[in-house]
Order: C-alpha cells, then sequence, then structure tokens
C-alpha cells in the first residue's frame, strides 16, 4: 500500500471514530429517521382518503343537501349557527367550503386552495348523487377573492410565525453550543458575570434580527402580495417581541447541555418539527382530530399563528388575544427558568 493511500485510510478511520463517540450525532442520524419512519408508517398505514370538512348555515342549505353530506364518506359537514363565524372558519381553512341554497347550490371556496378545489369536486358529487343524477341539480361557485379570505392571507402569518421560531431556537442555541464547543463558555466561569445575564443577553440580542425579519416580511406582505393588516401595530409588534422571547428561551433550553452542534441540531429539529406540521403554518390544526385541538393550542407556535393571524386578518384586541398571549408568555418564563437551573458552562 502506499504511503499516500495508508494516509487517507488512517485520516478516514480516525474521523470515523470521532463520529462513533459523538452519541448525539448516532441517535439522529440512524435511530430518529427510523424512529420517524416507523410512527408515520403506523399513523397513515392502510388510511383511506381523507374527510373533507365542509360547512354551511343552519337555515341556509336545503335538508335534503345537508343529509347529503352528512352521508358522504368523504366529507365531514359543520353547521354553524352564525354566518359570520362560517365565515371566519372559511377565511381560517377550518373548512373547505360554505354551502347554501335550495334548488339551486352554491359553493363557496378559494379556488387557490387544494383542499378547496378537492371539496368542490366531492361536494358535487354527493349532492348529484343526492339528486338521483338524472336530472342534474344546479350548483354554483363563488370564489372567494377578497383580501383576508384568500390561502396566501392564511399563509404569510404562518410563514412569519416559523420565521420568529427559527430564527429564535436555531440563532439562540447555535450560537451558545458553539461557544461550547470551542472552549468559550468555560471561560466565562471566572468572570463575575451571572449566568442569568447571559442567557438573557442570549434572548435580547436577537431582537435586532426580529426587527428586521418582521418588518420586511410583513411589509412584503401588505404592499406587495396585498394581506391586509387590520389591527394594532403596537399590538402586533408586542406579539412579535413575545414570541421571539418564547423561542428565545426554547432555544437556550435546548442548548443548556448538548456540547456537539450536531446533537444540538438535532435535537432543535426534533422541539420544532412537530410544530411545523401541528401548529397551522400551512393548512389549519383544525383540520385535525378535535381531541388533539387543545393540546395543539398549547404549542407556542400554533399561539403565536393565531395571534398573528388574528391581528392582521381579524383585527382582534388584546383581550381577544389574551389567551394565545398567556401561552407564549408562560412558555418564555417557563423555558427561562429551567435553561437557568439545568445550564452548564462545560
Amino acid at each position: 500500500m502506499s504511503e499516500r493511500a495508508r494516509e487517507l485510510g488512517q485520516l478516514t478511520w480516525a474521523r470515523i471514530l470521532l463520529f462513533l463517540r459523538e452519541p448525539e450525532a448516532l441517535f439522529w442520524v440512524f435511530l430518529f429517521p427510523v424512529v420517524l419512519a416507523l410512527v408515520l408508517g403506523i399513523a397513515f398505514k392502510n388510511r383511506g382518503a381523507e374527510e373533507v370538512p365542509v360547512g354551511h348555515v343552519a337555515g341556509r342549505l336545503e335538508e335534503r343537501w345537508a343529509k347529503a353530506l352528512e352521508d358522504a364518506s368523504n366529507l365531514r359537514s359543520v353547521v354553524y349557527e352564525d354566518a359570520d363565524a362560517a365565515e371566519k372558519k372559511l377565511r381560517s381553512g377550518a373548512v373547505a367550503a360554505l354551502l347554501e341554497g335550495s334548488d339551486k347550490v352554491t359553493i363557496r371556496y378559494d379556488p387557490t386552495r387544494p383542499e378547496g378545489e378537492n371539496a368542490r369536486i366531492r361536494i358535487n358529487d354527493a349532492i348529484q348523487a343526492a339528486g338521483g343524477r338524472t336530472d342534474p341539480v344546479p350548483v354554483a361557485v363563488d370564489p372567494v377573492r377578497e383580501h383576508g379570505s384568500r390561502y396566501i392571507d392564511f399563509l404569510l402569518p404562518g410563514l412569519l410565525g416559523m420565521n420568529l421560531m427559527g430564527t429564535g431556537i436555531w440563532g439562540t442555541g447555535f450560537a451558545i453550543v458553539d461557544m461550547r464547543q470551542k472552549k468559550l463558555l468555560k471561560r466565562f466561569v471566572v468572570t463575575p458575570m451571572r449566568k442569568s445575564s447571559f442567557l438573557l443577553a442570549q434572548m435580547l440580542s436577537r431582537f435586532v434580527f426580529l426587527v428586521l425579519e418582521v418588518v420586511v416580511i410583513t411589509l412584503f406582505g401588505v404592499l406587495v402580495l396585498g394581506v391586509p393588516f387590520r389591527g394594532s401595530i403596537l399590538l402586533f409588534a408586542g406579539t412579535c417581541v413575545l414570541g421571539a422571547l418564547c423561542f428565545a428561551g426554547l432555544g437556550l433550553l435546548v442548548a443548556a447541555r448538548p456540547q456537539t452542534i450536531e446533537g444540538v441540531s438535532g435535537l432543535m429539529n426534533f422541539v420544532m418539527m412537530p410544530m411545523w406540521l401541528l401548529s397551522g403554518v400551512f393548512f389549519s390544526y383544525e383540520n385535525f382530530p378535535a381531541a388533539l385541538h387543545p393540546l395543539i393550542r398549547l404549542l407556542p407556535l400554533t399561539a403565536l399563528n393565531d395571534s398573528l393571524r388574528g391581528l392582521m386578518l381579524e383585527g382582534e384586541s388584546l383581550a381577544g388575544l389574551a389567551a394565545e398571549m398567556g401561552v407564549q408568555a408562560a412558555w418564555a418564563a417557563g423555558c427561562f427558568a429551567l435553561a437557568l437551573k439545568v445550564f452548564r458552562w462545560r
């Protein structure tokens, strides 16, 4: 074997041994994907077509068509007593379409949402089946066009919330573990600096970037995409600050013990992934089983997204957002207190 090949082999073997000495990396590279595949495989194994939620206001849809929706195996019918509440559910994506009519049925939906077009096809099939298919039932569509009711209006606050989460957790957690790995943190032990001051400074430093990212994303959405902004600017700013504090605190907690970048990266993905899927970034969490809704609303990203949508699309007041802001405040205080307790310099 040549000297160059021996050199390459020894360096490669040394790198393999270094990797094997990192239990966090081993877990996230090998075990976590298997566990994730197993969970998702159990969740989606042998599942048929998902039921699409559709709604109608009591008294505005003929009984035979309402029964047709209830009997359809691929639709989930929701009845509302108030028209404004029904429209709000349509805007939030909780239902894919709203119906009304007697001899002629009108379907109100957003054609830019895939689930909206899917709902229209399924509704039409259910209505025609209930009508016997011999004499086609007139079905009209009423596409949602006004600002505040489009899919992009629903999506932008979710993207803003997701960005605040990523900046808070990644920006805080990555920086701390990077300093720990470079042996910088242990030098702070001999200084008179308090641990609480150091951790709080990590959280507050994210606000510099917070201002820039919130302003850029919001202005782009409002000025270019036409997303409405109906709430108080001060309350919106306070909500963003609270959300940033919440996720920076979560980032501190995640970074309290890991020794390597690989370890903290996997842990941060593990924390954020459930919120990417459940917290209503791209679609409403009300599409999940109702039994899960109370737990989903306790997630910090869910509370932040609901607050941002309430402010921008509905013009909610502080009283109307008290529950969501309380969830975020609890996460921020709890994560900071726990991080302060378990944090290690080395």
